[in-house]
């Protein structure tokens, strides 16, 4: 047994626990070393019941007097012991676990930590934490006796990540009996001047588990934080250098004169962020090495032009150009702006998605095994991965939304051309600092402005005494001919967050009790293509007022004529989901509204979402978010981007950069690892949690 091996085979575990907990993602004897706590309860107190205030946060130890369960009118279980510590009873309550009775008994020595209360004029705690002790002499009990050794109380006791069925208390008991059976077995991969004067390997997995004090905590959280931040940076900077290194046939020439035609033809003016971006990317297109870029900016800042103008002149290079789009609504508006925009200078645009194929070609023909013809870009989903697909010639690939496509999908793109020159682009506000982290292998480009006359949307957070004010608000624009988005955070009503809004329910009643005369749709993820082209076609034709829908329309949705966002739940996204999701009105010359509907009105959440009354800048909401809520909510849930962090934070600027240092010293003195055996060996066991698919 090591520990890779599987929890199935461990006993004590068996599969009824290892089912539950694969649900936290913790598969292996590994995982669960590495399911570290989240928190810790301080019941380092020994007192006794007499001395301790009420409030505060005790560890007691005595003698149960009695335990028995009790039955409210209400049908549920209260379990309560009399339980003396030789100073005074105390009641201990616990609620709906009456299985206490057959596991704790009259007569037992226990040591219980917990929040010491009044209730009717006797000393109580609420859900005590327990564990049985071995028999000692009440009367001559010490509080300065630490003798006992306790997992569970007296001492700071780490809260772990939990799932039905599944307490910190199992977890704690469980890792107390293989940890250490395993933990001299654990090499640490570090050279001995990158740890410098951290913590070993094994110390820091020990103390994060079973610390004796706040700084033990410190310390590992120091040493595992670093870890998580060197390896990443690891990962990425040799990823880059091996990009670096690679050689194309030819570089590409840049026809001036061609791309002078082609932008003043555009039917506005570039802004100088546009510009700026277009310098650096021809810049890169002249090199001998490829291209390894990622473009951000705002929805309608004007990615999806540069990638046009961008597309054309790598087509008169005589090469191909692959875009991949995360949904089919978004890779069809793609195509069609690529048409409008191309079509003039004699570029052919092709589709292809899982509902629609359109990649024959008029022009030249392709070297390829079966000499067809293809057109010179091909926008597409998913779809594009397929084996059938040959391109031909490809000399750009481009990748929307990157952060929704995993590493596998990005180098089948990328195997579909020798050496392609490779151009990322999302419209998620990312912290520069988490961009140089999460992306560290490709180079940034930012467009940091928006068109000139675009309109900022009016923001308001809504409380539930003025909905009904609002619906008049959103009826009456209506009337005037304006047309409205409700983005809901569920498909279904849940059984688990019941004041959640799901969108199918919310059609349904608004539809019947609210907007009655007006004309609603319904869009989710679990429609099939052609049902969700159809209801967008009749939203962008003006047969439906009212666009009833989950966050689908965060990316692809371009109705100049839709100028109210209201957004149900708000307080479940991220701020730069949220204003991404206001990006999709205010496209138009008309005043533009969003409208926040708190799920949940605790005044922090609101608070936390008033920022966007006032805040119309994508990437200090996203700074914001990264403080207040973690990297998590950058991406939305799930989607905290490529990379896995249990303990490392991305707003430790100095670990990141002692990280980022590390990482290239190293590399320095072996690009290949092989002088660093420990360190080559974790770095692929770790690939896979670095950058999940």
């Amino acid at each position: 047994m090591d520990l890779n091996s599987s929890l199935y085979s461990i006993l004590g575990i068996g599969g009824a626990f290892a089912k539950k907990l694969e649900k936290l993602e913790i598969f292996t004897l590994k995982d669960l070393i590495y399911h570290f706590p989240f928190r810790y309860d301080d019941f380092s107190k020994q007192t006794s019941a007499l001395d301790a205030q009420i409030g505060e946060k005790v560890t007691l130890m005595g003698e149960v007097w009695s335990i028995k369960n009790v039955y409210t009118r209400f049908g549920k279980v209260l379990t309560q012991a009399i339980f003396n510590d030789g100073s005074s009873p105390i009641t201990l309550t616990w609620f709906n676990q009456s299985w206490l009775t057959k596991q704790i008994n009259s007569g037992d020595r226990l040591q219980v930590s917990g929040k010491i209360k009044k209730y009717k004029n006797k000393l109580s705690i609420v859900a005590p934490v327990w564990e049985k002790i071995a028999s000692f002499d009440v009367s001559s009990y010490s509080t300065s006796d630490v003798s006992i050794q306790s997992l569970h109380t007296g001492r700071l006791v780490p809260v772990y990540p939990e799932t039905f069925g599944l307490t910190s208390k199992w977890i704690r008991t469980k890792i107390s009996r293989i940890l250490p059976m395993f933990v001299d077995s654990i090499k640490d991969p570090l050279p001995d001047d990158v740890k410098n004067k951290m913590l070993t390997l094994n110390e820091a997995l020990l103390k994060i588990h079973f610390p004796e004090n706040w700084e033990d905590i410190d310390k590992a959280r120091e040493r595992l934080g670093f870890d998580e931040l060197f390896f990443i940076q690891l990962f990425t900077q040799k990823i880059r250098r091996q990009w670096k290194n690679k050689r194309l046939v030819s570089p590409l020439k840049i026809n001036m004169g061609k791309l002078k035609e082609l932008v003043e033809s555009l039917p506005f003016k570039l802004t100088s962020a546009q510009d700026k971006v277009l310098r650096e990317i021809m810049d890169d297109l002249e090199q001998a090495s490829p291209m390894n870029r990622l473009l951000q900016g705002e929805v309608g800042s004007g990615k999806t032009v540069v990638a046009a103008i961008i597309s054309y002149l790598v087509f008169l290079n005589n090469l191909k150009v692959l875009y991949m789009a995360p949904t089919e609504i978004l890779a069809f508006q793609h195509f069609d702006t690529f048409q409008r925009l191309l079509q003039p200078f004699g570029v052919e645009v092709g589709i292809y998605t899982g509902s629609r194929k359109y990649t024959k070609g008029k022009g030249r023909n392709v070297k390829g095994k079966d000499e067809k013809l293809h057109p010179d870009i091909i926008i597409g989903t998913h779809a594009l991965l397929s084996e059938k697909l040959l391109a031909g010639d490809v000399g750009l690939v481009i990748i929307d939304e990157q952060q929704r496509f995993g590493v596998e999908q990005r180098s089948i793109l990328r195997s579909k051309a020798k050496v392609p020159h490779f151009l990322t682009m999302t419209a998620t506000p990312i912290p520069r600092t988490v961009a140089l982290t999460l992306y560290g292998d490709l180079d940034l480009s930012i467009i940091y402005e928006m068109p000139k006359g675009r309109k900022l949307v009016k923001t308001f957070v809504v409380p539930s005494k003025k909905r009904a004010d609002a619906y008049k608000f959103i009826e009456k624009k209506v009337m005037m001919g304006d047309q409205v988005y409700i983005i809901t955070p569920l498909i279904e009503p849940s059984e688990t967050l019941t004041t959640v809004k799901a969108a199918k329910e919310e059609f349904e009643r608004l539809s019947k009790k609210v907007f009655v005369n007006l004309k609603l749709g319904l869009l989710h993820g679990r429609l099939k293509s052609k049902e969700k082209e159809e209801v967008l076609n009749k939203f962008k034709s003006k047969d439906l007022d009212i666009l009833v829908s989950t966050s689908v329309v965060e990316v692809g949705v371009d109705v100049p004529n839709a100028t109210i966002m209201v957004i149900e739940g708000a307080e479940r996204f991220g701020l730069a989901q949220l204003h991404q999701l206001r990006g999709r009105v205010g496209r138009g010359e008309k005043e533009s509204f969003a409208l926040l509907f708190p799920g949940i009105e605790e005044p922090s959440l609101v608070s936390r979402l008033k920022n966007l009354e006032k805040n119309f800048n994508g990437l200090e909401l996203a700074e914001l978010d990264l403080k207040v809520r973690g990297s998590g909510e950058i991406f939305g849930t799930k989607q905290s981007g490529r990379f896995n962090l249990k303990i490392a934070s991305l707003t430790d600027l100095p670990t990141l950069e002692k990280a980022k240092e590390a990482a290239h010293s190293v590399l320095q003195v072996d690009p290949t690892l092989d002088k660093y055996p420990l360190l080559k060996a974790q770095l692929a066991d770790n690939q896979a949690a670095i950058m999940p698919d």
